[in-house]
């Protein structure tokens, strides 16, 4: 599949709605009516959503990256979401390997955190070089922990 990442916009905010709410984590998190949508038009006001398409310009996921968001030096990775329909396809791959690139020129490492019920992303991050820095409990949730972890992309 052949996918381009591109500034979000709110174009595309209705899927990235849709992959947000329609995933775990948005389960968990976003369980408030428009709180997703609110939470998202905020990321593409401040230009930190990036949106990955297809040829055809559908939206397939995106990522929300705050440069500066982790000990106000280092990017985070806010979130990384794959419409439903399309993962197994190299997609979040694609949108993490895209955070690195946009990011190295000006930062030595790169800084996310997943929650303890997402093993299978835990297990993306882990292949493509992200380690566990240690444990958050209740970080955003009372009864989740999120593993910090990071990459050094020099």
């Amino acid at each position: 599949m052949d996918i381009k990442v591109i500034k979000g916009n709110m174009n595309y905010i209705n899927d990235c709605e849709d992959a947000l709410v329609n995933s775990e984590l948005g389960k968990r998190y976003f369980s408030k009516e428009g709180s997703a949508r609110k939470s998202l038009e905020e990321g593409i006001i401040k230009g930190e959503i990036y949106i990955a398409i297809d040829n055809n310009n559908s939206c397939k996921g995106f990522i929300w990256i705050i440069l500066n968001g982790a000990f106000h030096s280092f990017p985070y990775i806010h979130m990384i979401f794959v419409k439903s329909e399309s993962r197994g396809n190299g997609i979040g791959k694609r949108l993490l390997n895209f955070a690195e690139s946009f990011c190295c020129e000006n930062y030595s490492k790169l800084f996310l955190v997943v929650g303890d019920f997402n093993s299978d992303a835990r297990r993306l991050y882990e292949r493509i070089g992200y380690f566990e820095i240690g444990d958050i409990p209740n970080l955003y949730r009372n009864g989740i922990t999120e593993c910090l972890m990071m990459k050094s992309i020099e």
